[in-house]
């Protein structure tokens, strides 16, 4: 298996704690590094949902052709180092529901999504920088009642946003993919 490592299990890059493990189903929120008012903490995960569902900063993913670098690059490595089970772009966030693949690291995978479409969608926007924040929100799946609840979360997003009236109308979700 190439770039195989151990996983890290629980852990904290700062104030956030994270969980690496292989099988685990996890769902990662991560967000733009403007979608977030400067000096505001996201000190949960439902905090960071409602700072982020706001709509703030530039919003560069509501531009499709830079929703479709994300969306490639989730896609790219989906069966080899993850196994995606649902995900939604939004205009300044992304929510992943995935399966970790034994010896790859949550974090590597996260920063593989991010970098390979940051240089794009920079590029793309002809603007320089940092794109997307540096931390990240996952939460494990406890059981199949949590996982259910969660894919429609994350395919209703759009829904809830007010964006489209159906969950398959969004072209950058699992719900479209699969409508």
């Amino acid at each position: 298996m190439r770039d195989s490592k151990p996983h890290l299990g629980w852990r904290s890059r700062g104030y956030l704690p994270h969980c690496d493990a292989a099988g685990l189903v996890q769902h990662i929120v991560f967000g733009l590094a403007d979608s977030v008012p400067k000096g505001v903490r996201t000190s949960s995960p439902v905090h960071a949902d409602r700072l982020l569902d706001a709509g703030h900063g530039a919003c560069v993913l509501r531009d499709a052709v830079c929703a479709e670098f994300v969306q490639s690059a989730l896609l790219h490595s989906d069966g080899d180092r993850y196994r995606l089970i649902a995900w939604c772009i939004m205009p300044n966030h992304v929510h992943v529901i995935a399966e970790q693949i034994e010896g790859h690291r949550l974090g590597d995978i996260i920063q593989s999504w991010k970098s390979a479409s940051s240089h794009q969608i920079n590029a793309h926007v002809q603007r320089e920088g940092r794109l997307w924040r540096r931390e990240y929100f996952d939460r494990f799946m406890r059981d199949e009642a949590h996982l259910h609840d969660t894919i429609a979360y994350v395919e209703g997003n759009p829904v809830e946003a007010k964006l489209v009236a159906n969950a398959g109308e969004w072209q950058f979700s699992s719900a479209y993919w699969l409508s």
